[in-house]
């Protein structure tokens, strides 16, 4: 599984996966740029020849095109784009949740990946070839209560991707989505309830809902990104992609 000469765009790359998807990404020989709003956690990796940080905002049309531009400029192509951000939602009721915060959730997590994958379309199509990769959430399939922003943003994800996916086969261009389960990262704990512990959420209510017994980790991500963008998976398209340790059974 070779990226040698490819370059992917991974936004998101931050946290927790987005930073192991990028250096799976690096150690695999692609040249990668790395996009998020606070590109401090990457620093560490700016001695890297094949590695560029593009701070910007995904929900400013200027600054999406100017992450691709960046791409293109120092590396010569967009071979692959990795949707790795998002946000949480902390279990709300419904009555309780504002339109603001609904709008938000919708505009971060669906957005976006709409302004970057209409992007990343002019560079792919041009060039007849390219792999696109958005993050769902496992909660499409098996929602949770208090979480109806947050799964609505993701179902649109998955919805998109498969309309993405019909439309750019002709140019030889693929678009799945990857659905993670309970993941021991930062953001898990932001799906905790107002005045609830944190710990206890991880431990209690999701953790214990994984049939394989163990909370995701950054890497199991990564490693299946990684897969979704190479040339194995050249005929998958439109696929979902449940890396979840069965929670969506």
């Amino acid at each position: 599984m070779t990226f040698k000469t490819k370059t992917i765009i991974v936004t998101g790359a931050g946290g927790g996966m987005g930073k192991a998807t990028v250096e799976s990404l690096l150690e695999e020989g692609a040249n990668v740029i790395g996009c998020d709003l606070n590109v401090a956690a990457l620093s560490e990796l700016e001695d890297n020849p094949r590695f560029q940080a593009v701070a910007g905002d995904l929900l400013d049309e200027a600054a999406v095109q100017h992450i691709f531009e960046e791409a293109k400029r120092k590396f010569g192509s967009v071979d692959g784009l990795a949707n790795v951000h998002g946000i949480a939602q902390s279990a709300t009721p419904i009555e309780e949740c504002s339109l603001s915060e609904y709008r938000k959730i919708i505009d971060v997590n669906m957005t976006s990946i709409f302004l970057t994958c209409r992007e990343a379309a002019k560079y792919m199509k041009g060039q007849g070839s390219g792999k696109i990769v958005n993050i769902g959430s496992v909660s499409v399939t098996r929602p949770r209560p208090g979480l109806q922003a947050y799964v609505a943003s993701k179902g649109a994800v998955e919805s998109f991707t498969k309309a993405l996916a019909l439309e750019l086969a002709p140019h030889h261009v693929t678009a799945n989505v990857l659905h993670p389960g309970p993941a021991d990262t930062s953001m898990l704990g932001e799906f905790t309830a107002e005045g609830g512990s944190v710990d206890d959420t991880k431990k209690e209510v999701f953790e214990s809902s994984v049939p394989l017994g163990r909370l995701l980790q950054p890497a199991d991500i990564a490693k299946s990104v990684k897969y979704l963008l190479s040339d194995s998976a050249e005929m998958i398209t439109g696929a979902v992609l449940h890396v979840d340790g069965g929670r969506n059974i």
